[in-house]
């Protein structure tokens, strides 16, 4: 896809792999739409891609509700006349798989895995219509290998994953000329570890678990060890021109993890979780 002068729209885009995906869209030429539930961060990154000469409006969005992310989509057909990328990159973390509440359960399904279907419903036929279009929709290496402490997040990543593959097949058996990608990343230097600064109110004690506590601090110290957020832009924005599926940020732990996962399902020893290696590239 030829990018200088589509139009994107990246939800999460306030921060974090959104905001940095966003500056490189913009250096390529692309208009951008941010979707953020977080107000004033999202005014802030408009105000700063607007500075370096973006063309960029900014819509407060929760993408667990599907009125929101429709909002979102005719925001950018009202603002630019059509849309040619949509990232569903808005994500958050939550409790392990034993003891987490079923409303936690809901609150990380309703953002990590409603939001990339509310993001595909409301897009997917759009660019099925123009006959051009690409879908990005992030999940993590947690959508390869479940990983101890993240029941809920390593749920949602594998229906992510599972949603992007399902996806793909349907668009290439469509004959249009609509791309899907699906970003696996491990740690990146984000806000991720923080994601409670958006829970719902009400279920904001559930952080204060011992269990809770120790998992933020672990996941605190890798994410602070992780990747620049620059390079998973560069990787995403090179994936939507080449038109690939899988970005793969740390494609050596992504294939490892898929190799010993194909032995252990052979007899062979379970997956071990090395969260140190998903650090690094």
């Amino acid at each position: 896809m030829e990018l200088s002068g589509k139009t994107a729209v990246i939800t999460g885009g306030a921060s974090g792999i959104g905001l940095a995906t966003a500056r490189q869209f913009a250096h390529s030429g692309l208009n951008l739409v941010l979707g953020d539930i977080e107000e004033g961060p999202l005014h802030e990154a408009v105000e700063s891609l607007a500075a370096e000469g973006a063309h960029v409006i900014g819509v407060a969005c929760d993408v667990s509700k599907e009125e929101d992310v429709t909002r979102l989509r005719d925001r950018a057909l009202g603002e630019f006349g059509s849309a040619h990328i949509v990232f569903n990159n808005a994500g958050v973390v939550g409790g392990p798989a034993i003891g987490t509440p079923k409303k936690v359960w809901d609150w990380v399904m309703g953002v990590n895995v409603d939001g990339v279907i509310n993001g595909v419903n409301a897009f997917a036929p759009l660019f099925l219509e123009q006959n051009e279009g690409h879908i990005v929709n992030t999940a993590s290496l947690a959508g390869l290998g479940g990983v101890p402490g993240t029941g809920a997040y390593s749920a949602s990543k594998f229906a992510v994953v599972g949603i992007s593959e399902s996806l793909f097949q349907e668009l290439a058996l469509s004959g249009k000329n609509v791309g899907v990608s699906v970003l696996c990343p491990g740690f990146v230097l984000t806000r991720i570890h923080e994601s409670e600064r958006n829970m719902p109110h009400e279920l904001v004690s559930f952080n204060e678990d011992p269990m809770m506590q120790m998992m933020r601090q672990l996941s605190e110290s890798a994410v602070k060890a992780g990747i620049d957020p620059a390079d998973v832009a560069k990787a995403v924005e090179h994936a939507i021109r080449a038109n690939q599926f899988w970005i793969l940020p740390h494609e050596r732990v992504a294939l490892r993890m898929t190799q010993l996962r194909l032995e252990w399902m052979q007899g062979g020893p379970p997956l071990p979780i090395n969260p140190a290696a998903a650090t690094k590239p």
